[in-house]
């Protein structure tokens, strides 16, 4: 028997709180907000500009945060300079945007080299392999709970409940 803990949702938040330790100061000395790390993490890895309705969509949906927090975001970094929202419904990286998007990437690539270096390939994709397992029924489970949501809200509307469960299921995955 090892003298490690069974995977359990207290080593997980323990393991995201230590990492969050070490990355909010990260883009807190490049006066980036974790929301705006967001964007512009998903903006540069498609490495063009995106939909702005399906930018939103996808980080609300994955984070679980509200869809306003999403667009404040995108509208500081626009104030600031760092994405071009184009035609109001495309969003795209400034150079400036690019350039700070690549600071932070450098340095978190540093940190997580660190922290998963002397690990066996295999242990890390079996921890990636059980995560991604844990978060499809997380979001599994809460998209059961929104759907009881719906019809016991709507008992006397099938249509209405039908409807809503049926926008939950159209939900762009994550």
């Amino acid at each position: 028997m090892s003298g490690y803990p069974v995977i359990s949702t207290q080593v997980i938040g323990q393991a995201e709180s230590a990492l969050g330790a070490i990355f909010g100061p990260l883009l807190a000395r490049t006066g980036t907000t974790f929301h705006q790390w967001l964007v512009l993490t998903v903006i540069a890895a498609s490495g063009s500009a995106v939909d702005r309705a399906q930018l939103v969509a996808r980080i609300a949906g994955a984070r679980k945060i509200d869809a306003y927090q999403v667009e404040a975001a995108i509208s500081e970094l626009a104030a600031a300079g760092l994405v071009l929202p184009g035609d109001e419904s495309r969003v795209g990286l400034s150079e400036a945007g690019q350039g700070r998007y690549r600071e932070i990437r450098a340095v978190l690539e540093d940190v997580t080299a660190r922290l998963f270096a002397g690990f066996p390939p295999e242990d890390l994709a079996t921890a990636g392999r059980v995560l991604s397992i844990v978060t499809t029924r997380a979001n599994a489970e809460l998209a059961d709970r929104e759907l009881s949501w719906a019809a016991r809200a709507y008992p006397h509307d099938r249509t209405q409940a039908a409807g809503d469960q049926l926008r939950l299921l159209d939900r762009p995955a994550d």
